[in-house]
This record gives structure tokens, sequence and C-alpha cells, in this order.
């Protein structure tokens, strides 16, 4: 749908924004070096993490992004609840915008081609227009508000609020219970992502900005964990990666930059690159969500366990699986990783 007549506009729900980042260095056997561009700030860091970022090179991007909340009132759909993101419109000198939009609202419309092959774990585009001031409106079905970082924090806030005593615990076997209810969510959040970044991948789409505020949830009560349909959102730096179109692209050319200077030369080498580009993101989510939800507000962050593993350990992750496990605040992510027979510390070593 691409006429704005058939949308009714809600209230306003809140904004975010970009970071540009032209110099990235962490550790010199891992992680993403020299990153230059534009990169999603929706990584689920607090403002106090933001902050010790400024020992790269990080400043604010021009890009920032507005939702509101709606409906479909025409058509066949209507009815449908809706989410618009809205981009800045070119009046404001907002070019790097237009290419997101675009990209953004290309990649879903790929994505969502042939009507027998759409993946639930991909948030679904309903429509899109673009208004006088050059605005590019992008609605989406509502399917949460929520993303996997409000999750995390609001689950670490809970867990801290237990740890000392502000909720009690009538039924002794209440806390066992709840963390398997816990473990069984971040299981199935992780088991959901997965699937539409493989759908992604298959589909030759990178994703490239994979992080916890980029997975939408159309609920957090882990009693309700049965019904979570996670999905992943902000396709707006997403890359072809077909033979035909590797090593193209205004937004990719920092991802092409890289895999040039690791060595790649041939769209076949390049597009790997880009693939286990992406799969290294998807990691960085699985510590993430294996430590932030099981542990207290102030214990471990986002920024503070990707350098430990990257920087500290130097990706060798057995090695800070004895050190996490030398903190009794980090046992209960320490024996989420444990289970299946240590299956989740094998996946992030690979």
């Amino acid at each position: 749908m691409t006429n704005p007549a058939y949308f009714e506009v809600g209230r306003y729900l809140g904004g975010y924004g970009f970071m540009n980042i032209t110099s990235y260095s962490s550790s010199q056997f891992g992680g993403l070096p020299d990153v230059a561009g534009i990169q999603d700030l929706g990584l689920g860091y607090s403002p106090e993490e933001i902050e010790r970022l400024r020992a790269q090179d990080v400043g604010e991007g021009e890009v920032n992004i507005r939702l509101y909340e709606g409906r479909v009132v025409q058509g066949p759909l209507k009815g449908t609840e809706a989410i618009f993101k809205v981009y800045p419109g070119s009046r404001f000198g907002a070019s790097e915008a237009d290419l997101m939009a675009v990209n953004e609202l290309r990649t879903h419309v790929f994505l969502q081609n042939d009507a027998s092959d759409i993946c639930e774990n991909i948030q679904f585009l309903l429509g899109a227009f673009e208004t006088a001031t050059g605005e590019q409106w992008l609605a989406f079905h509502d399917d949460g508000r929520y993303s996997a970082a409000d999750y995390a924090k609001l689950t670490s806030e809970r867990k801290l609020k237990e740890q000392s005593g502000s909720i009690s615990f009538w039924n002794p076997y209440d806390r066992a219970y709840k963390l398997e209810l816990r473990r069984y969510f971040v299981l199935k959040l992780l088991n959901g992502a997965m699937t539409g970044l493989v759908h992604m991948h298959t589909h030759d789409r990178l994703h490239q900005s994979l992080g916890p505020s980029s997975v939408v949830l159309n609920t957090i009560a882990e009693k309700n964990g049965r019904y979570l349909v996670p999905r992943l959102r902000d396709l707006a730096f997403s890359v072809d990666i077909g033979y035909s179109s590797v090593g193209a692209g205004a937004l990719s050319d920092g991802l092409w930059r890289r895999a040039s200077a690791a060595g790649a030369s041939t769209p076949l080498e390049k597009r790997a690159f880009g693939i286990a580009d992406d799969i290294y993101g998807a990691g960085l989510l699985l510590a993430y969500m294996s430590f932030i939800p099981f542990c207290e507000t102030g214990t471990m962050d986002g920024i503070s366990l990707q350098r430990l593993l990257e920087n500290t350990f130097c990706l060798d992750i057995y090695a800070a699986r004895e050190y996490f496990l030398a903190d009794d605040r980090l046992s209960e992510a320490v024996d989420f990783l444990d289970l299946g027979d240590g299956a989740g510390w094998e996946l992030l070593q690979h």
C-alpha cells in the first residue's frame, strides 16, 4: 500500500538515532576492526555504556527516526494495527536517510515477494509512502512494542528486586520455576532471531545491524513464552549478497572495505565474509541474551561483556567461562550456557 489515505496515524511512540563509527578497534584476534560508516545505535546500550564508547571515534549520526502507532483504514487489511517508522525528509538534507529508507523498503519488498515463503521471524511491511516534505513513512504490522533489549533490561531490574527482597517468593519452588520460564523464553527468542537471520541469508540478504534492539517481541511476559514470536527489524543497512551485487551499495561500502582488508578479493570470498560478519553479530546477540537477563542490573552490560570476550580473552570462550564461573553474580548465566552439555559455550566459540 503506497497511498497515505489507506492509513490513520495515531500517537507518537518515541524515536531513536544512529551513531557514526569512523574507527573501531577490538581484539587483534577477532571482532570487527576499522568499521567505517554508520552503525545502528539499537544495540541495547544504556547512556552510560555509550559514554564508554568515547574511547573510539564515535559521533552522533544525522538520521533520527520517529515512531508512531496507527492502523489501516481502507482496503482488505482495514483495521490492521500498524507501527510507522518515519525517516526525515530531504528538505532537511537527509540524503543518507533517503538511502536507508529506500534500502529498508526494497529489502522487505524482496523478502515478501513470494507469499508462500514469508518468514514469521521478520517484521512484515504493510506499505510505504512519501510526504510533501520528503519524509519516508514505512508502515509495519504491529507485532509488539518491546525489543529484546527492553526485555533484558526489565528482567535484569526485576532480578535485582528479587535478590534485594523487594519481591518475595511464597512458594519455595517458585524461584526455580521462574528460572525455567526465563530459560525457555530466552531460548525461544534466540531461536526465532536466528531463524529470521537464516531466512535472510538463504535469500541473499545480510542484516548488518543485528542486536537486541533489532529484535521485536510480541510479548515480554515469560509465562507467555509459548506464544513468543521474535521478529527481526531495522533492515536499513541490509546488504544484497547476490553474486552480481557483491561489492556494490552505498551503505555497504564499509563492509566491502573490511572484506578486502581481510583478504577477500573474489565475489565468493566477499560474500562469505559478509555472512560471517552477520554471524559474528549473532554471536554477540547470543552472549548478550545469555547474560543480561540472568544478572542483576549493574552486574554486566553489553559493552563490558563484548570487551571481555574480544579484548581480554581474545575470543577464547572457555577461558572466559572460567572467569565468569568465579563470580557468583554470573552463576545463572553460566548455568544457562552450560545447558545441553555446554551447548551455549560451544555455539559461542564457533
